[in-house]
């Protein structure tokens, strides 16, 4: 389960702002409801796709114990 700010809270942000876990959990949603979306949805995916490649992917460097090597928001 996802516990973290909303879209209608992100949306006021830059995706800079966004946390990973919040970049990989409404990437992840979105690509669910792709097929439904319209413009300003594809527009959102878009620009979360584009921030995600911006920081170089969502993989851990390395794992730890406690962490894998994905970045996971639940």
């Amino acid at each position: 389960m996802y516990i973290g700010r909303d879209m209608s809270e992100l949306t006021m942000i830059s995706k800079r702002d966004w946390k990973n876990e919040e970049l990989a959990y409404f990437h992840h949603a979105l690509q669910q409801v792709l097929p439904y979306m319209n413009s300003e949805g594809l527009i959102i995916q878009k620009e979360i796709m584009k921030e995600i490649e911006e920081r170089g992917g969502m993989k851990r460097n390395e794992a730890d114990y406690t962490h894998g090597t994905r970045v996971s928001y639940d």
